[in-house]
């Protein structure tokens, strides 16, 4: 199928300390794993070209720091943000319960009109046997919100591609609808100079 455009996307990861957020990006991006990463301080991006369908898709990747102190930094980093991706560890109770004020963080940043911004939640270090959080618990979190779940191991190359493909294809999907509603509903430049106020979808 031959590609027919070319669609540049945002997508910002968050999520607690430690949860394995740059080794995820790592394992996505560049098909690595390394054991130890330095703290991300503030953020970092990383770029991956994917084909969705017949769309090439350029996915630029905010990768955030954990720390408490970066989450003042969430409005910048999130602005014209086109899906999130929030990541716990299953071995880690306390990084799930953060996963609400991560998912809040977000939405105070979105236009009231912009109702249905992409989510996905992964529970890495699936391949722990240690685990603090069960699946049923995940997925009672994540439905109660309305997100999909995909458990994942950044160290084992579980799962990642098909969760990042996840989302790519949501905020693919979601663009495409909210710039053909924003089109639908501007200032004509016909003939007639007078604009329609009408709420967009």
């Amino acid at each position: 199928m031959s590609i027919k455009k070319r669609v540049d996307l945002k997508i910002v990861i968050l999520g607690s300390l430690g949860v394995g957020k740059t080794s995820l990006l790592n394992r996505y991006v560049n098909n690595r794993f390394i054991q130890e990463y330095r703290t991300t301080l503030g953020a970092s991006i990383l770029p991956k070209e994917i084909k969705v369908d017949n769309t090439l898709v350029k996915l630029q990747i905010w990768d955030t720091g954990g720390q408490e102190r970066f989450k003042s930094l969430v409005p910048s980093f999130s602005k014209g943000s086109d899906g999130c991706v929030l990541v716990f560890d299953v071995t880690d109770r306390d990084s799930l319960y953060a996963l609400e004020d991560w998912r809040e963080e977000i939405l105070l940043q979105i236009p009231l009109e912009y109702k249905d911004y992409p989510f996905i939640t992964l529970g890495n270090k699936v391949d722990v046997m240690e685990r603090q959080v069960t699946s049923d618990e995940a997925e009672t979190w994540c439905a109660s919100h309305n997100i999909p779940y995909f458990e994942v191991s950044a160290k084992e190359d579980i799962n990642v591609d098909h969760a990042f493909e996840n989302i790519a294809r949501k905020a693919l999907l979601q663009d495409s609808e909210w710039k053909d509603c924003y089109l639908t509903n501007s200032i004509s430049l016909g003939g007639n100079r007078t604009s329609t106020n009408k709420k967009c979808c």
